[in-house]
């Protein structure tokens, strides 16, 4: 019932021309490519080549289709997510480095400079290097499966 009611609000936009592939269909292939970890678009595509969704959608429409869905793909896996949290009382909690360019271009990059949350120097002591960028924070169940995720500057330490 949870499902029906995010998946109710997902409605193909008014386009000049209507896509083969609805909106609807686009999460839950994206959805579907998560759950067999199928992580990446080509070798989703590659999976895909010779089925009927082949000739539906290509893979850069699918890409522009997909973040502009993110909203709903993220509740949707929030909420499968929570119906699973029901079956354990063990959770991992871990992070890792996310560089977002090498240290010798830091102070001339400008990605991510307009964010609110900028990118700092860190250090990861599993890899014995300093680099530039992010911590992604991520909670996951004994199966694997995540059901949180964030963001955090470099220099922030794990503990905090």
């Amino acid at each position: 019932r949870e499902l029906t009611k995010i998946c109710s609000h997902i409605k193909t936009t008014k386009k000049i021309r209507v896509p083969k592939l609805s909106d609807l269909e686009l999460v839950a292939l994206n959805i579907t490519a998560e759950y067999r970890s199928i992580n990446s678009e080509l070798l989703l595509f590659r999976t895909i080549e010779g089925t009927k969704l082949d000739a539906k959608i290509e893979r850069s429409v699918f890409n522009k289709r997909k973040r502009r869905l993110f909203p709903f793909i993220e509740k949707i896996r929030e909420t499968l997510s929570g119906k699973f949290f029901d079956f354990t009382d063990v959770f991992i909690v871990d992070s890792t480095p996310i560089e977002i360019c090498k240290i010798s271009r830091a102070n001339r990059s400008g990605i991510c400079s307009t964010e609110d949350l900028k990118p700092t120097f860190g250090y990861c002591a599993a890899q014995k290097t300093r680099y530039f960028g992010y911590k992604l924070h991520a909670v996951c169940d004994k199966n694997g499966i995540f059901h949180s995720y964030d963001f955090s500057p470099a220099n922030v330490h794990d503990v905090n």
